[in-house]
């Protein structure tokens, strides 16, 4: 093999080892952006009340927001939202559903439970 074709393998080589490089860079990267997920604010979250449990227990929004919550109690009996960390209360009677608002919250995780069903309803909101 001539010195001219040693070289031109030698330029190729490093030209492969450098796209290679570059490519783990921007995939990298592209994993990066992925994994800081964006806490979008909704206009409402709704947590649903069903055989005294709250469904989603944990859920997350965003940090510095007013917050609607729209809670559905689908037992026949009656269930109290409460939550010392976020000081509200609310008696929901079964089968309705009642909305509160909350925050602005600070970045934090945020204690709810059923006052009625302490031992199964409990949930948290995590302010992001």
């Amino acid at each position: 093999m001539g010195k001219a074709m040693k070289k031109l393998l030698t330029i190729l080589g490093i030209s492969i080892i450098t796209a290679g490089i570059s490519f783990q860079a921007t995939a990298s990267d592209e994993v990066v952006s992925q994994e800081q997920e964006i806490i979008e604010k909704k206009e409402f979250y709704e947590i649903f009340i069903k055989d005294h449990k709250f469904t989603p227990e944990t859920f997350t929004v965003p940090a510095g927001e007013k917050i609607k919550l729209i809670i559905h109690n689908q037992d026949p009996t009656p269930e109290e939202f409460e939550s010392h960390d976020f000081n509200r209360e609310k008696i929901i009677s079964g089968n309705k559903k009642a909305t509160i608002f909350i925050g602005p919250l600070k970045a934090g995780k945020y204690h709810y439970f059923g006052e009625f069903n302490m031992d199964t309803a409990n949930g948290y909101i995590i302010a992001e």
